[in-house]
């Protein structure tokens, strides 16, 4: 009975001695000089590219889900990535490791592409979900996933590509870990006198903006050519109402052009605060923002500080509140901010790059160009 590797090294040489070619290709691939056929990286191995305590043989006792290629000729091995803390956080490490399950059937490389797994169950203080566990699996699958080529080596593609992957998603958790900690700090009131807060913007509360109740204008304000506002569901809380919208600018100019097409819909225009909002754009290298509380004390300060967190540029958001007659004090700030934030992420702005202001499937977005 052949022995089964129990280290890289030990599979590599085994490998090495295979009669077939294709075999031999794998062992260039994880740590022995690669020919010049069956490799879409020639010079790279990924011994040498992630380190050679990176790789190490998967064994089934190990912790984790059970591999589902059981067939003989199958390889297993487990390879530790380091997924680095996304530019404009803050943490007391630069980096966090994850483990990857790569499992090669037997007829890889000719007719079958790698099988990806994460075997992490957490990325820094974060509890991995589902959809990043399925995005993995699907590496070599899915659309926009790797392109998986017959004949070609393409683990080290699909573990870059797994990295992206896990780095972007880091980064949404960190980026709502903040949106919770601005929420939290909205609801303890930003002044630290709570005496201030309940007899200052608590006294406000309620009264209307200087826009509220403005009669439309007879003809509709033109919209900016192509643009289109993304509206999120409504949220109640005692008879008050917040409906956030968002829509991409290209240029400071179209942002008094969509608050006024907006304020053109008479619905929008009775509320007590129709257009709470804050946007920022950048134009060549300078970044371009404002925001306006539209009588609602410090709300579009908060809405700032929102795009300002969640690294959000050449977007405009606006916060619709009709006041129902009973005060919610700082929890209004806390459905201004969710309000905002659900229509940033319905919009496809909190998406990665490629991405951004696509839009997404569910939930509803409105063109309110005439």
């Amino acid at each position: 009975m052949a022995t089964t590797p129990q280290t890289i090294d030990e599979l590599i040489d085994k490998l090495s001695l295979d009669s077939d070619p294709v075999r031999e290709a794998i062992a260039s691939e994880l740590g022995g000089t690669r020919s010049s056929a069956s490799s879409s990286h020639p010079q790279e191995a990924l011994q040498s590219i992630y380190g050679e305590d990176a790789l190490t043989i998967w064994k089934p006792s190990q912790p984790g889900s059970r591999p589902s290629t059981p067939d003989a000729g199958t390889i297993h091995f487990e390879v530790t990535l380091s997924i680095d803390i996304p530019a404009g956080h803050s943490a007391d490490e630069s980096s966090h490791p994850i483990n990857i399950l790569v499992t090669l059937p037997p007829t890889y490389p000719s007719t079958s592409a790698p099988q990806l797994q994460l075997l992490s169950r957490y990325i820094g203080p974060y509890g991995v979900d589902a959809p990043l566990f399925g995005t993995v699996l699907r590496t070599f699958i899915s659309r926009g996933g790797v392109e998986w080529t017959p004949d070609y080596v393409c683990v080290f593609d699909g573990l870059e590509w797994v990295k992206e992957r896990c780095a972007e998603w880091l980064s949404e958790r960190m980026s709502e870990n903040k949106v919770g900690e601005l929420m939290r700090e909205d609801e303890r009131g930003r002044t630290g006198n709570p005496r201030e807060t309940q007899n200052g913007d608590e006294e406000d509360e309620g009264k209307p903006s200087s826009r509220a109740g403005r009669e439309p204008p007879p003809v509709p304000a033109e919209m900016p050519p192509g643009i289109t506002i993304t509206e999120a569901e409504a949220i109640h809380d005692r008879k008050s109402v917040f409906i956030g919208r968002a829509c991409p600018i290209t240029d400071p100019s179209q942002v008094p052009l969509i608050l006024d097409h907006i304020m053109s819909d008479r619905r929008i225009s009775r509320a007590a605060h129709p257009i709470i909002n804050a946007w920022r754009c950048k134009v060549g290298n300078i970044l371009h923002q404002d925001n306006d509380d539209d009588g609602e004390t410090a709300a579009g300060g908060r809405l700032a500080h929102l795009l300002q967190i969640l690294e959000v540029d050449n977007v405009l958001v606006i916060v619709t509140r009709y006041f129902g007659g009973i005060h919610l004090g700082p929890d209004r700030f806390k459905h201004i901010n969710q309000a905002a934030r659900n229509a940033l992420e319905l919009g496809g702005f909190l998406d990665a790059p490629d991405e951004v202001h696509r839009g997404r499937k569910s939930g509803k977005a409105r063109g309110h160009a005439k």
